[in-house]
Parts: structure tokens; C-alpha cells; sequence
């Protein structure tokens, strides 16, 4: 695979993660607008806290990222420490 395709590859994989990431934020602005109107399940209790966890890992990656030199530390901390990224960027085995 040349460099090219390799980066045709990622940015096809990780559009794809960030549109799940997306959809899953829609869902949970649902439920919490659901939830002032009626009382949630303990399914729905648990997406929401699920998703507010995925919204708060991802604060710190955007920050290492917005440093200066943040394009390299990122995948350095990722490696370190692999629970700093949302779930939809983690399962490089399904795709």
C-alpha cells in the first residue's frame, strides 16, 4: 500500500468514526431533552453516561492536539495511555 492509500484509508476510517461519534451525541441531546419532560430507564440512564464519558475523553486528546507539537504527542499518549480517545475511535479490529 503506498502512502497515499494509506492516507485515503485513514481519513475514510476516521470520517467514519467521527459520523458514529455524531450520531451518538444526537442520541444523547434526545434522551437528555427526554428527560426533563419524563423519567429515563436504566438503559437509557446508562447511554447517557456512556456518552457524557466519550465526550470527556475526548477533551483531553483535543488538548494535547491543539499544543504545539500536539500532531506528534498525540499518538504517543494514545499508546500510553489508550482510554484518552472516545469508543468509536478504539476498535481498529472491526474494521
Amino acid at each position: 500500500m503506498t502512502g497515499v492509500e494509506e492516507i485515503k484509508e485513514l481519513i475514510r476510517k476516521n470520517r467514519k468514526r467521527l459520523n458514529q461519534e455524531l450520531i451518538e451525541s444526537k442520541e444523547l441531546m434526545l434522551l437528555l431533552t427526554k428527560s426533563t419532560h419524563t423519567k429515563l430507564t436504566e438503559g437509557e440512564k446508562e447511554k447517557i453516561k456512556e456518552q457524557l464519558l466519550d465526550i470527556l475523553k475526548g477533551i483531553p486528546a483535543f488538548t494535547i492536539f491543539m499544543l504545539p507539537g500536539g500532531v506528534l504527542l498525540l499518538p504517543l499518549f494514545i499508546k500510553l495511555i489508550p482510554g484518552i480517545l472516545p469508543s468509536s475511535f478504539k476498535n481498529d479490529e472491526e474494521e
